[in-house]
């Protein structure tokens, strides 16, 4: 005859999966009889236990928003810091990128901008910063100047002018590689410091360029205009 204890036992442990599942913490289900021969072993508290098999189920789905995050950010390599060699770019101030490392700057909404001549590491510098973002559960997105102007110029023709704004506006760090690298048409200009604009004390940008500060002047007169009409169609932006 069957030991009531032991079909209680039974009869709980199943409840406890139903519940596990009920509850898609799918990961603690998968982890469950081992984390009970672990107790029984090791006998541990119910709450050391318990602590236990809930750390599997988090660390999993913070691996999962992990991968999700970088699939968004479009990060053209996984570089971080630790793969630049500050040694062979003396004129880069270590000091300095190890502080924006911090990601301080994403608190008060600062921009980033990188100035220099090709072949510096100025891409690979703001891919590892926007990965550290990442890293840290921040929603960041990577973009050449080029793609950003052309996929604005689409979405204006398409009459998703307003939702392309969005959803660049959404991340908490945009990173726009290679500004000056290729010449953006007059539309283009516009909707890249439009972009800018509408982040500008809201969220941070990293800007990567070779074109140098005495040369900036270019593109006021389209930031000008860019505000002139901020409130004006999308269609009569690309006219």
């Amino acid at each position: 005859m069957s030991d009531p204890v032991q079909m209680s036992d039974a009869r709980r442990y199943q409840q406890l999966r139903a519940h596990l599942s009920y509850l898609k913490l799918n990961d603690a289900v998968e982890a469950l009889p081992r984390v009970l021969d672990q107790a029984r072993a090791e006998r541990m508290s119910l709450t050391t236990a318990m602590e236990r098999l809930l750390e599997i189920e988090v660390d999993a789905t913070e691996a999962r928003k992990l991968v999700s995050r970088m699939r968004f950010a479009c990060l053209p390599e996984p570089w971080t810091l630790n793969d630049f060699d500050f040694a062979a770019q003396p004129g880069v101030d270590e000091k300095l990128i190890r502080d924006l490392a911090t990601l301080r700057f994403l608190d008060n909404a600062s921009n980033v901008l990188f100035v220099g001549p090709p072949g510096v590491g100025k891409t690979m510098l703001a891919v590892a910063l926007a990965r550290a973002g990442v890293d840290s559960g921040h929603r960041v997105y990577f973009t050449t100047a080029a793609e950003l102007a052309a996929k604005c110029h689409k979405a204006a023709l398409e009459g998703r002018w307003a939702t392309c704004m969005r959803f660049f506006a959404g991340p908490k760090l945009l990173v726009i590689d290679e500004l000056g690298y290729l010449p953006l048409p007059g539309d283009g200009a516009s909707a890249l410091f439009q972009v800018i604009n509408q982040r500008y004390l809201k969220s941070s940008t990293i800007l990567t360029t070779n074109v140098g500060i005495a040369k900036a002047h270019m593109f006021r007169r389209t930031r000008a205009r860019c505000r002139r009409m901020s409130t004006s169609s999308a269609r009569k932006l690309v006219a």
